[in-house]
């Protein structure tokens, strides 16, 4: 089992900034892709930010300029740096991962998600 914990969301002024962070713990073999993805009221949850185990990352178009994501292989955690809020950026944040773990001499992917965080940008 791989748990994700998230931390850091809360409520900001527009302009303002917050950083979260993401840490995966339990039995795996190792952690691929990790990422940030939210959801607001009434809308679809979409991706935020990406981040491959070598560092290539990617963003929304709506974040991109404001947000930076990083993660720690070591450490098998993610955080995203959130610059410039916007009452659009808020939402409830998740994180997510690939666990890779070994099962019967196969290595095994699954996705796995945190339980959110809340962001809010207002005045």
């Amino acid at each position: 089992q791989v748990q994700l914990v998230e931390s850091g969301g809360g409520l900001v002024q527009p302009g303002g900034s917050l950083r979260l962070s993401c840490a995966a713990s339990g039995r795996f073999f190792r952690i691929g892709a990790m990422g940030w993805y939210r959801q607001a009221p009434g809308k679809q949850r979409e991706l935020v930010a990406r981040i491959s185990r070598n560092g290539s990352t990617n963003y929304a178009d709506s974040v991109k300029g404001r947000f930076t994501i990083s993660r720690d292989n070591a450490k098998n955690t993610v955080s995203l740096q959130m610059n410039s809020l916007k009452p659009e950026d808020t939402a409830v944040y998740y994180c997510s991962a690939v666990s890779q773990v070994w099962r019967l001499g196969v290595l095994e992917e699954a996705d796995v998600w945190g339980q959110g965080t809340q962001v809010t940008v207002s005045s």
